[in-house]
């Protein structure tokens, strides 16, 4: 062998161990997107960066439409002190959200929802949403099934938790991963 060859593999045994301890680039986050409002503007999830997000996808004519109603006593007690709630409504399960922005609207306020809401968008198919298809590559096995499925955005841009239909937004269970979020150590950036 000669010296170059000797000097190359040398090398290349030293840096080894260095390249193999190195991090793993961490996936994108959520913050690159962003919804169209439901009356108009935009909802940038950058805008939210560092802070606990819950993302629903909605529909006004669901059996469980009044989780509205837990949805808004969450944003009421847990958004001052970061939680944001972003209610995203679609008519890929069973139709139920078949109206325009009036409609829309008037589901939402006759539950006295104050939170951000999005303009109604697929969350399933090639058609989907930019957000529900990061979500889906994040959490590929719990996508939603049904209207009221739920993400929790972790502090760090990525999902935290997948929380499907039938568990209410106040559950002790969600209420404890969004707690969490709020003890964790500072955001990753």
């Amino acid at each position: 062998m000669d010296r170059r060859s000797f000097l190359i593999m040398g090398a290349a045994t030293i840096a080894r161990p260095a390249f193999a301890q190195a991090p793993a680039m961490s996936a994108r986050t959520c913050y690159a997107l962003s919804f169209d409002g439901l009356e108009g503007g935009k909802i940038r999830l950058g805008d939210y960066a560092g802070k606990p997000i819950l993302v629903v996808n909605t529909a006004s004519l669901c059996g469980y439409t009044p989780q509205y109603t837990g949805l808004q006593k969450l944003w009421t007690s847990l958004s001052p002190k970061g939680l944001v709630i972003i209610g995203v409504p679609s008519n890929d399960f069973g139709g139920q959200e078949p109206g325009d922005v009036a409609d829309i609207t008037h589901t939402t306020q006759s539950f006295g929802v104050r939170f951000p809401m999005a303009a109604k968008v697929a969350v399933l198919g090639p058609d989907a949403h930019p957000f529900y298809k990061w979500a889906a590559a994040e959490k590929p096995r719990e996508t939603p099934k049904w209207n009221f499925h739920k993400y929790l955005i972790g502090r760090d841009g990525h999902v935290a938790m997948s929380i499907p239909t039938a568990i209410e937004p106040t559950d002790p269970r969600v209420m404890s991963a969004i707690e969490a979020q709020f003890s964790s150590g500072p955001a990753a950036g």
